[in-house]
């Protein structure tokens, strides 16, 4: 892939150092090369769990380890699937008791003891998730955040990582959709077409395995995922590259819960070491939404239906910026001057 330098702008790494304690320990770790046992880093990510918005997030906690009622764990965005999504990707830790106490709730009443895929209802009578409502984009994103949490040799979420490994599909409307379980129940999740939310969730939950423990099935998985994404080009249609799978992809949201991005995809491509001339359309996307401070805007949110709200809309985001850079930077482009 050519590398092509975007606009000269102001470095705007002090501003993110300056930031939550979440983004300035990504910032630390993912953008200026700080050892994750370094001073700073060490120090940013103990600051994670006593200031900021993992512990007004843990303050509403339930003594269960669920926010609000059990039943309603997949509520949209107060439930606790979505809680642990977002401790997750705010770099919260793992072996804290609060967080360790969400993740085992959520393993308690999503994951389908048949198959360990995750689903959006509880079985009142056999416990556990509901095999019938099992989704791949839940799955993806649960097993990203176990996985982000540190739960990774735990045999429930290894359970989880072979449902994706054996479930997950990458079909482009070519040939029939195949019969049986999950499929047929979920014509909006599967059809004859991937759902793309569904594939890209999957493929967050296994680039976050570390390559030296990715098995055979995982990596023949993640090559299947990185093609799919690539024959649509990140965001186009495949049967008609002109347009775009969804208009919305190219607003740049944090945190993105079951829904994606541009922006998204191409930090999960570019953290897989993928450099393909099909990525060239997005990257030109995210270099050109860079303002005259160097700086990229929260343009979609669910501020308003979270717990607590995450930065605001239409304002300079150090998240999108600080994904952006690291994108930017990672598909050999010059991210400052």
């Amino acid at each position: 892939m050519r590398d092509q330098p975007v606009t000269t702008a102001p470095d705007p790494t002090p501003w993110l150092l300056e930031g939550d304690p979440s983004v300035r320990y990504f910032t630390l770790t993912g953008l200026l090369g700080e050892p994750d046992g370094g001073g700073e880093a060490v120090s940013a990510r103990r600051e994670i769990m006593t200031r900021g918005t993992v512990p007004r997030i843990l303050a509403a906690q339930g003594d269960d380890g669920h926010w609000g009622d059990r039943d309603r764990f997949y509520a949209k965005y107060t439930g606790t699937a979505w809680q642990l999504i977002i401790l997750a990707e705010l770099g919260a830790d793992g072996a804290d008791e609060r967080v360790r106490r969400a993740c085992e709730a959520i393993l308690r009443d999503a994951q389908d003891a048949e198959s360990g895929g995750f689903s959006v209802n509880r079985s009142k009578t056999a416990g556990g998730g509901l095999h019938s409502s099992v989704i791949p984009c839940l799955t993806g994103n649960l097993t990203f955040s176990l996985i982000r949490l540190g739960m990774l040799d735990d045999p429930r979420a290894r359970r989880a990582v072979d449902w994706i490994t054996t479930y997950q599909r990458f079909d482009d409307a070519e040939g029939g959709a195949p019969t049986g379980w999950p499929y047929e129940p979920l014509e909006i999740c599967w059809g004859r077409h991937t759902c793309h939310m569904g594939a890209v969730k999957a493929l967050k939950a296994l680039a976050e395995i570390p390559p030296e423990r990715r098995s055979a099935e995982v990596r023949r998985t993640l090559a299947d995922g990185v093609e799919y994404v690539l024959k649509h080009h990140v965001h186009r249609r495949s049967h008609d590259l002109q347009r775009d799978s969804k208009p919305g992809w190219r607003r740049f949201g944090f945190p993105l819960m079951y829904q994606t991005d541009v922006l998204e995809i191409l930090g999960i491509l570019t953290g897989l070491g993928v450099r393909d001339e099909r990525m060239s359309d997005a990257l030109a996307l995210v270099a050109a939404k860079r303002d005259a401070q160097g700086r990229w805007k929260l343009e979609s949110t669910f501020n308003g239906r979270f717990v607590v709200d995450i930065e605001a809309k239409g304002k300079p985001s150090r998240w999108i910026t600080l994904r952006a850079l690291q994108v930017l930077a990672a598909a050999g482009r010059t991210a400052t001057c």
